[in-house]
This record gives C-alpha cells, sequence and structure tokens, in this order.
C-alpha cells in the first residue's frame, strides 16, 4: 500500500503543502460515499447498464467486458460520468439489492454469507453451524414450523444423533437407507429398535413386525416356524367356517345333516397339516350320537349318527375340528 493512501479504504492523504487540497478531499469523501454501507444494484452483469445513476455501485460479473473488461469481482462505482473500481478485501459484506441478499468477500470472491456461524461456542469444517445454549427454540410465523433434513442419496444418512458426554447413545432417522430407523448403543454396538419400512407400511421391532389394530387380522402365513403374517385369520365358506392362528392352530366349524342311509363326508373349509380331532353335537329329540367311520385325514372326515340301536339317523350335527394348519 502506498504511503500516500490509508491502509483499509485506500483513502489518500493530505499531503503537506499541497494545491487544491479540495481534489483530494473530495475523492476520500467519494470512495467512503461508495464503500460505506454498501449496497451494490447487482453482481452478474458482464457490461455497464445504460444508465448508471451517479453514485450507483455495481458488483462486477465473472465475465466482463467493453469499460469493464479485467474488472471481474471489483467493486464498479459510477461517479463524475465514469466508471471507478474499487478492490474489495477479506470481510467486506455487500447487500445485493436486486436478490435482497447480503454477500461477504472472503479475500478470493464474495460468497453468499457466512460459511460458518457460532453462537457461544466456535464452529468447525464439520459442523459449521454450532449452538452452545440451554435451549434452542424455532417458532412459527404464523402458521407452520418444519425442520427439514435433506441427504444427498438413498445410502445417505439424514437423522438425529443424542450424545452424552460426546458419546452417541440414540439416534433417528434414515440411517444409511431409506426407512425411518429408531436406533440405540449399548455400549459396544447400535442396535435397531423400531423400523418403518417405507414399502410394505410395517412397524418393525428388533427386526421383527408389531401387531397393532391394522395388521391383526388377515392372512395368517409362516416361514421356517417363523410368523410372517397376521395372527388370526378368520373366514366362511360352504362346508363351514374357519379360524387360523398365528401359532399354526386351526379350527373349523360346521352345522349340516347326516345320512340315514350311508356315511357322511364333510370336507373342512380349510384343510389340516395333519388329522384333527374331529367332534360333534346332534340336534335330536332322541340319543343321535356321532360316530366316525375312518380316521380323518388333513382334508375331510366321514361320519354317521346313530341311535341306540346302532341305526344311521339324519339329524342336524354341528361338527367341530382341532388342530394343526402348519
Amino acid at each position: 500500500m502506498s504511503d500516500d493512501l490509508t491502509p483499509n479504504l485506500a483513502l489518500p492523504f493530505l499531503l503537506p503543502a499541497q494545491a487544491q487540497k479540495h481534489v483530494t478531499v473530495n475523492e476520500a469523501l467519494t470512495r467512503l460515499d461508495a464503500l460505506v454501507q454498501l449496497a451494490v444494484m447487482r453482481r452478474d452483469l458482464s457490461a455497464p447498464p445504460s444508465a448508471p445513476a451517479e453514485g450507483e455501485r455495481q458488483i462486477v460479473g465473472p465475465a466482463p467486458s467493453g469499460e469493464w473488461a479485467g474488472q471481474a469481482g471489483r467493486i464498479a462505482l459510477f461517479a463524475g460520468g465514469g466508471w471507478q473500481f474499487l478492490t474489495p478485501r477479506a470481510g467486506w459484506r455487500a447487500w445485493v439489492v436486486a436478490e435482497g441478499r447480503a454477500l461477504v468477500h472472503d479475500g478470493a470472491g464474495w460468497t453468499d454469507g457466512p460459511q460458518m456461524l457460532g453462537v457461544n461456542t466456535a464452529p468447525d469444517a464439520v459442523n459449521r453451524l454450532a449452538v452452545a445454549s440451554e435451549a434452542v427454540l424455532f417458532t412459527h410465523a404464523g402458521g407452520d414450523q418444519r425442520l427439514v433434513l435433506n441427504k444427498a442419496g438413498a445410502t445417505d444418512t439424514a437423522s438425529l444423533v443424542f450424545q452424552s458426554g460426546w458419546q452417541g447413545l440414540a439416534e433417528m432417522g434414515l440411517a444409511g437407507g431409506e426407512d425411518f430407523t429408531i436406533k440405540a448403543h449399548d455400549g459396544a454396538q447400535w442396535f435397531e429398535a423400531l423400523r418403518i419400512d417405507r414399502t410394505s407400511h410395517a412397524l418393525l421391532a428388533g427386526g421383527g413386525a408389531l401387531y397393532h389394530q391394522g395388521n391383526l387380522l388377515g392372512e395368517v402365513t409362516q416361514a421356517g416356524g417363523a410368523v410372517t403374517g397376521a395372527v388370526m385369520e378368520r373366514g366362511t365358506g360352504p362346508s363351514g367356517d374357519w379360524l387360523r392362528l398365528a401359532d399354526g392352530t386351526q379350527l373349523c366349524h360346521h352345522v349340516m345333516a347326516g345320512s340315514a342311509a350311508a356315511a357322511t363326508t364333510w370336507t373342512y373349509p380349510k384343510p389340516f397339516a395333519s388329522a384333527p380331532v374331529v367332534t360333534g353335537t346332534v340336534v335330536a329329540g332322541v340319543l343321535s350320537v356321532l360316530c366316525l367311520d375312518a380316521p380323518p385325514d388333513g382334508d375331510a372326515a366321514s361320519f354317521s349318527l346313530r341311535d341306540g340301536a346302532g341305526a344311521r339317523r339324519g339329524d342336524d350335527v354341528h361338527l367341530l375340528a382341532a388342530g394343526r394348519w402348519a
């Protein structure tokens, strides 16, 4: 910096025995007027505007031409009918009127505001926003209030981590995937406590599904002895009603008439994995009992209704088969 100029804003000094001191003073005042409370019209122009106002300021765009050639990033001041160019320094701030945005010069170029912010503590390259406080308040501006965490890709992470003594103990969010999870740390490793499957909509706890009003009833299924469907399944068909439980238990019920002429076959409304226990209650005014004519199998039972003399009867009977479907 020349001895004739101030070190920060490059304002000209008055020299001893200098003539026309007003010229130097006016030049310094013009520069001060341009730099103090710096507000530029735009920052993207590559050529001067056609009709600039006296005192108008612009940040020269990245590929300037004409009168602005070679002045990229500098402050262009229109004063006295011509353009002057001022070189910004690190820490200078400028308000861009066209964008309603504040810029900060980092010594190499203009940036959109501070790159780090610390409130009562120091930020760093990873924690660019750091706050040391007993509480942090986010409140509405007349309507909703939403905190958004956005990650780059499907295998990246967007989560909240809860720590004690700088040791992570719990985490919730999209951790390395796109299902919402809640995890905890047992002192040695992380384990998953809850997961919401974004495809099936299932709520899983410790890797297994949780049962609730929405999935308690439905199709009962198993895979390798493990429950993979609902807890209970109930249905009705031409040959009766059935109830299946997730543990493999199955009940079938049917009301039908026996035959006085021959054995009657009941085909269960749902098959069993093996022969069930078949019982029945006969509706009759005299002695009439259920007799199985052959051992039942997993698909059907053959029976007759007989009186005290052993003769077949055609009474109605309530049949119940209890066994396992899996």
